[in-house]
């Protein structure tokens, strides 16, 4: 069986990373789109599993966590009851952000009800040696599932934003409401008022837009399987957490939350993929 050499496949996944689809990925490598996706699929498995073994008692001392909205196959409205049945839907992919060092220690894809919010945060809780700060945004999914998870051992705020009318005309199906300002709410113990803040949740979400194709709104670039959909996100955080160099930092987050040692290049990602499948 013929296969890329370890450089073609670092520039398919540094396609990917930045933005490209699969297809114009193919087209710019000169590959087939087979190539590609199979490539996606080592990748996406290979940088879960090193991230979920990697990330163990981890030291941080104030987490954001948000959720940021997709869809796979068609949304929610337009898909039929078999296309569900299938994964096709809306789909939310819950994340979780180290506020020091911007490490994202865990993230899952679903729904945005409470049993995703309960496998969620029990993930985080799992990967955290330390008490935590943590705040979420106003979703009331978070409360149940952060007091089962922690218990009393946390300092636990809520962001809640307050919105107005959307805008009137045309445009309003693509603007959001306008945000008319923020309450801080204290759940339980004792969060420092000054570190409320879903900010660096929020900033990376935006991050995920410009980097994952299939995140980009009002395109035909959506996932068409959850399958590719949740390995490019674990393909994606890898490559955040240990490769892209952090402009706040000037070290990448995994370098600063001190799992690794050095910045990596993206044949550190493929060499994952060769040791998953030896």
């Amino acid at each position: 069986m013929n296969k890329l050499a370890t450089a073609d496949r670092a520039r398919i996944l540094n396609c990917l990373v930045e933005g490209n689809s699969m297809r114009s990925t193919a087209r710019l490598m000169g590959v087939s789109i087979n190539t590609v996706v199979k490539l996606l699929r080592d990748a996406g498995a290979a940088c879960s599993a090193y991230q979920d073994k990697t990330f163990r008692n981890l030291t941080c001392k104030r987490v954001q966590c948000d959720e940021i909205w997709s869809f796979v196959g068609a949304k929610e409205k337009n898909a039929s009851a078999e296309q569900k049945a299938e994964g096709w839907g809306d789909c939310w992919t819950w994340t979780a952000i180290c506020a020091d060092t911007k490490l994202i220690p865990c993230w899952l894809v679903g729904t945005r009800e409470a049993s995703t919010a309960y496998h969620f945060i029990h993930d985080l809780k799992d990967r955290l040696a330390t008490r935590v700060q943590l705040t979420t945004d106003g979703h009331k999914a978070y409360l149940s599932a952060i007091e089962d998870a922690f218990g009393a051992e946390v300092d636990y705020a809520m962001l809640i934003k307050v919105y107005g009318p959307g805008p009137e005309g045309p445009e309003r199906q693509y603007s959001p409401a306008q945000c008319m300002g923020a309450k801080k709410a204290v759940i339980m113990g004792f969060p420092d008022h000054k570190h409320i803040s879903t900010s660096f949740a929020e900033r990376a979400n935006l991050s995920m837009r410009m980097g994952m194709r299939r995140f980009t709104r009002l395109t035909n670039g959506f996932s068409k399987k959850v399958e590719q959909h949740e390995n490019a996100l674990a393909l994606y955080f890898c490559f955040y957490n240990f490769c892209r160099i952090h402009t706040t930092l000037r070290v990448t987050p995994a370098m600063e939350a001190g799992v690794a040692d050095h910045v990596w290049d993206l044949e550190e990602i493929v060499a994952l993929i060769d040791n998953a499948a030896n």
